[in-house]
């Protein structure tokens, strides 16, 4: 009973001093900040969050304190803006202050350490990676010379579909098929293999392949409440950061897997050799690029 007590007694000093160290620093730095609701101690403004729909709860909020406001998502900063004139200064005038990503496990674990185009930080590391998908990636020429692989994937959906509706009219979900879509068009590209649907070629490869797509999108977003609440990942006892951490593993080796067979041209990369990419790509993700 004793020990119970004591624990308690701790839990509770140490929430209060939690709150009051939230207190001072929101006091601190919200004198320079766009106007802002009554936030909670600790969580902030994530309370609001549980009315649904969420669009409706940001439009009321706009109405009472106007067309810029700041939110606190627990540790995180949001800054809520409904009026397009500041909407639009954000990617203007301000692009490069607002350019940065928020740095999340997921991006830590699954973008190498927040060191690809689309999660690293501004600067030389980040205009390097853009040059190159620039230049070499999404140039008008690399773009046609990909046409007929969209040409096709497409073709296939459409086949598809057309078969299904033969056997029975209903509901079809296309979400899932767009991805697929999506999926079999980008891993053509890169190599040479479809992974979903007709003509998977190497079965074992492609369900490798789908177990960890399929894993990855499920953590998209803010799947993670520690990215908002840190204390929360010392709660889970860390079960989260493992969970991503092995997806990051298993999606790493089968990358490097594929960059291993793109070395030794071997069987099965027909397609990707006649389309293959310029040698500047292998050049310029170099050692001294790739770690910034």
């Amino acid at each position: 009973m004793e020990g119970r007590v004591f624990y308690v007694s701790l839990s509770l000093l140490l929430f209060l001093l939690l709150a009051l160290k939230f207190h001072l620093s929101t006091k601190h730095k919200n004198s320079s900040l766009p106007p802002s609701p009554p936030a909670l101690p600790i969580i902030g403004h994530l309370h609001l969050l549980r009315r649904c729909p969420v669009h409706l709860t940001f439009y009321r909020l706009a109405a009472k304190y106007g067309p810029i406001i700041s939110l606190r998502f627990g540790s995180r900063l949001v800054v809520l803006i409904s009026s397009p004139s500041p909407f639009e200064e954000c990617f203007t005038k301000n692009d490069v202050v607002l350019a940065n990503r928020p740095r999340l496990l997921l991006g830590k674990h699954l973008a190498y350490n927040h060191t690809t185009l689309v999660q690293a930080p501004y600067g030389d590391h980040w205009r390097n990676l853009r040059r190159i998908g620039a230049i070499e990636i999404f140039s008008a020429h690399r773009i046609n010379k990909f046409v007929s692989i969209r040409k096709d994937e497409i073709k296939q959906l459409l086949i598809r579909l057309s078969q299904n509706s033969l056997q029975n009219f209903g509901k079809v979900e296309l979400k899932p098929l767009f991805q697929e879509l999506t999926f079999n068009i980008m891993m053509r590209m890169v190599a040479g293999k479809r992974y979903y649907g007709d003509g998977v070629t190497d079965e074992e490869e492609a369900q490798r392949f789908r177990e960890i797509m399929r894993e990855a999108v499920s953590f998209g977003g803010a799947s993670n409440p520690g990215d908002f609440l840190p204390i929360l990942n010392w709660i889970d006892g860390g079960a989260f950061v493992r969970t991503v951490t092995r997806l990051g593993q298993r999606m790493d080796m089968f990358l490097q897997g594929l960059v291993d067979k793109h070395k030794r041209k071997g069987e099965g990369f027909r397609e990707y050799e006649h389309h293959d990419w310029p040698p500047s790509i292998s050049a310029s993700f170099s050692a001294r690029v790739l770690h910034g």
